[in-house]
């Protein structure tokens, strides 16, 4: 494998590093503005070199990364690794999560109450 392969997509590397699962979740991340380059937003076509920083908002937490090598393949996960420098802050704790509304089995669909004492634990 090449030590480097030059400027490279943004959606692309960010799919080859495995930060999203696939290649058009994050050329959607790009089009939604959850990708920043540099501290600017990112197109899909946008390229990324070493030494970029690329944050990504996504699933409820930020992350940022600093580009060590390029690729444009998907790799194994440790190598994937070793292309990008993780600064991202560590993610907030379970116990700090949304409380969920958790229901017996077998008790049938919630009535107009429950729903409302389900929307009233969610803070909806």
């Amino acid at each position: 494998m090449a030590e480097d392969e030059g400027p490279v997509r943004v959606d692309s590397w960010i799919w080859s590093v495995r930060l999203l699962k696939t290649r058009s979740m994050a050329s959607a991340a790009c089009r939604a503005g959850h990708v920043r380059v540099n501290d600017e937003r990112a197109k899909p076509a946008q390229t990324v070199k070493p030494g970029d920083e690329v944050r990504l908002r996504y699933d409820g937490r930020e992350r940022v990364v600093v580009v060590c090598r390029s690729i444009r393949k998907r790799v194994g996960a440790e190598i994937a690794a070793q292309c990008y420098v993780d600064h991202s802050p560590p993610p907030p704790p379970r116990e700090f999560a949304a409380p969920t509304a958790l229901r017996d089995r077998g008790t049938g669909r919630p009535t107009k109450r429950d729903r409302r004492e389900i929307e009233r634990l969610r803070g909806s």
